[in-house]
């Protein structure tokens, strides 16, 4: 029976702020569909427990996360009512200031997630990739949305269509994130602001995310489903199944025969 310590996704609560921690750094904290739930239930207890101010994501071992566990996903039937699906709804519904603190890596819904959160800290060390076209894939979580909406069209579509990464300087000029740190003292100063808000009123800081989020919301809602089929119509192709095999490989993919 698994722990807290050993647990894929780990939570710690104290002055109003709730800490969803993905756990399995053997993996770069890749998310596979128990984490998703995990992360889904973190999110609903947030949400409903009145001492909570702030829901913050962290990853551990100096890492955020490095996308998705590709081979959970392929292994996994994907619908509107897979763990996946049930966590972006929740990211997109939550009430309360929600947040995240990044060091290391930041790839794909590690990078995607970030656009539904008020509040975005990462440490020096950190770098953002969306290299889904890469992949033979597309757009994801809303991101075909919020993306361009949080940075600009002419940089989401390099992003999304080159698949190159940024650092967090390039980040924070870029809207991407709020801020960024020394890796030194990363976790005390992300800490420290996000203590401060929750010591903020909670009515103000509920209305101040809806009245941000909730004009988005059905938009964002039916970009999900857009990007939804098309990613799973592109998960099965064979562009997808070129990359993944140079992938497994260790050769770089050859695209030259696809139309």
């Amino acid at each position: 029976m698994a722990t807290q310590e050993t647990r894929p996704v780990q939570t710690r609560s104290s002055n109003g702020i709730l800490q969803i921690i993905m756990n399995r750094p053997e993996k770069k904290n890749a998310l596979t569909q128990e984490m998703y739930a995990l992360m889904t239930d973190a999110l609903t207890y947030a949400a409903e427990e009145g001492s909570i101010r702030v829901a913050v994501f962290q990853g551990t071992d100096g890492v955020f996360c490095a996308g998705n566990d590709l081979q959970d996903f392929l292994g996994t039937p994907i619908s509107e009512k897979s763990p996946v699906f049930q966590f972006i709804e929740s990211l997109i519904a939550f009430p309360k200031i929600l947040a995240a603190n990044v060091e290391g890596v930041a790839i794909g819904i590690g990078t995607t997630m970030l656009l539904h959160c008020d509040l975005v800290y990462a440490s020096d060390n950190a770098f953002f990739q969306l290299p889904f076209s890469r992949l033979g894939l597309c757009a994801e979580a809303g991101s075909s949305v919020l993306l361009p909406r949080a940075i600009g069209m002419t940089r989401a579509a390099t992003l999304l269509t080159t698949g190159d990464s940024i650092d967090s300087r390039t980040a924070a000029e870029w809207g991407l994130i709020s801020a960024f740190f020394p890796e030194e003292i990363f976790e005390t100063e992300a800490m420290k602001r996000l203590g401060q808000v929750a010591a903020m009123p909670p009515a103000a800081l509920r209305h101040t995310r809806a009245l941000l989020r909730k004009p988005l919301e059905e938009e964002v809602r039916a970009a999900v489903l857009r990007e939804s089929r098309q990613f799973q119509e592109c998960l099965q192709g064979a562009e997808a199944a070129e990359a993944l095999r140079a992938f497994l490989e260790k050769r770089p993919p050859d695209f030259s025969s696809f139309a």
